[in-house]
């Protein structure tokens, strides 16, 4: 680690602490093994919209179209990635959606991570109106999962968050904002000050704010 931040590997520099364009793989295989205490990872994944024949079409879709979809074979890599990159015990914690959760099509992106077994499941409450051609969605689901050996006590350190959330978000900032309260309540949780965050996919770079706000290290990008 330079005095500037930086952590360098190869031709790759991982800026720590600030807002870095350059591609979420390519970050995660620059970050040294067992070096990350806490990962989130929100994958451009569309499942539920493609199920439901939802195009990107319309203004309300604009932003969400501009941004590359994910194969589930490259979100399956991300997370292959990730289990390399996180310290034993520590979380990831992935964003997905119901289509992914009522068909267990979310258990797929773990097929290349054997020690990364899933331990929870919050779902978010955004306070929006969402799609639905039955229910409206107005719910995002965030998988916990946990590098082994697996253990709650002396690694998740509040036993008060509730695995419902309500919160909205300011989708003024990114078209996938997510809740700040939520994560920095998860930062808190499952972190110690000084230790590392990552962020493969920042986007409006909530992790990072909440990074700062809780004296934890952050190393994260988005390729815009």
């Amino acid at each position: 680690m330079d005095s500037m931040g930086e952590q360098r590997t190869g031709a790759v520099r991982v800026l720590r602490n600030e807002r870095q364009q350059m591609s979420g793989f390519q970050l995660l295989q620059a970050l040294p093994y067992h070096s990350a205490k806490l990962t989130f990872f929100d994958p451009q994944y569309r499942a539920v919209m493609d199920n439901l024949s939802y195009g990107n079409e319309g203004a309300r879709q604009k932003a969400r179209a501009n941004l590359r979809q994910q194969t589930d074979h490259e979100i399956a890599l991300f997370v292959q990635e990730i289990e390399r990159v996180l310290k034993p015990s520590g979380h990831l914690m992935m964003w997905t959606d119901k289509f992914s959760i009522g068909s267990g099509h979310h258990l797929s992106y773990f097929r290349f991570a054997p020690t990364l077994k899933i331990v929870d499941l919050i779902a978010w409450n955004s306070l929006r109106f969402g799609m639905g051609s039955r229910t409206r969605g107005a719910t995002e689901y965030l998988v916990v999962a946990q590098k082994e050996p697996l253990r709650a006590k002396g690694v998740w350190g509040d036993q008060s968050i509730r695995d419902c959330w309500s919160e909205s978000s300011d989708r003024d900032l990114h078209p996938h904002a997510k809740p700040f309260k939520l994560i920095e309540t998860l930062i808190r949780a499952t972190t110690g000050r000084g230790d590392l965050v990552v962020d493969p996919c920042a986007g409006s770079y909530i992790v990072l704010e909440a990074c700062r706000v809780s004296g934890r290290e952050f190393a994260g990008c988005d390729i815009a």
